[in-house]
């Protein structure tokens, strides 16, 4: 029998950091398109799902192949609703339509991650025994180091201090920043925990040119720059 992986991409209509962040265009490419088409690509997807409030982002993902089976609830698409809930709720709308075996978030805000980005993070689960894998890339500040709460005195203290013992950037535990490049797991994974770290969380690491997160206008820009050389 024939595994299904599905993808899933949650494009909300509305956005803080950057309005209509989920379809600016790049390249005359709305940026949801990004995600689609490197999806499509991939030749893993038994689907590609787009889950969304607004009818003009359902078009859209239409038009570059994407299905749109279910509508995304108002009040999972707020600035404060939970994205777990929002993929519970995917899951369910799926599976009442179709069973599957694996569950593939790719974020619209992570456009420059490629096809191998994809299929390796998806041999990466299959290879080992966690209940969900995410996307990583090696962190050029760390809390042992050059991260620090501000009290409300106003001074501030490293995150992490291990009494003052390093005082250099090589010398501190490694640490990552998580990306939004994917997410794999399966449909019971959602549906039976409250959170993604609730279980064994495995970490696939991307390189840092592929890593970029959309979630400001500064963001937006450094992908136009990058994605139109490229072009």
């Amino acid at each position: 029998m024939n595994e299904k992986t599905v993808a899933f991409i949650f494009a909300r209509s509305g956005s803080k950091g950057v309005k209509d962040k989920n379809i600016q265009l790049i390249n005359n490419i709305p940026l949801i398109g990004y995600s689609i088409n490197i999806a499509k690509d991939s030749n893993l997807f038994s689907d590609i799902v787009v889950s969304t409030d607004s009818q003009e982002i359902a078009d859209i993902a239409n038009l570059y192949g994407a299905s749109t089976p279910f509508n995304r609830p108002a009040d999972l698409a707020t600035d404060e609703s939970s994205e777990w809930l929002s993929w519970q709720h995917a899951v369910k709308s799926y599976m009442n339509i179709t069973k599957f075996d694996y569950f593939f978030s790719l974020p619209v805000t992570s456009p420059l991650r490629s096809k191998n980005d994809i299929l390796s993070m998806k041999d990466y689960f299959m290879d080992n025994s966690f209940d969900i894998v995410l996307g990583m890339t090696e962190s050029h500040r760390s809390p042992y180091f050059n991260i620090v709460n501000k009290k409300d005195d106003g001074s501030v203290e490293r995150v992490i201090d291990r009494a003052n013992t390093i005082s250099r950037r090589q010398d501190a535990p490694k640490t990552y920043d998580l990306t939004t490049t994917g997410y794999i797991t399966t449909p019971d994974y959602i549906l039976n925990n409250n959170n993604l770290f609730d279980g064994i969380v495995g970490g696939y690491e991307i390189p840092m040119n592929r890593s970029l997160d959309i979630d400001s206008e500064y963001d937006l820009m450094i992908a136009r720059k990058i994605l139109e050389t490229n072009e």
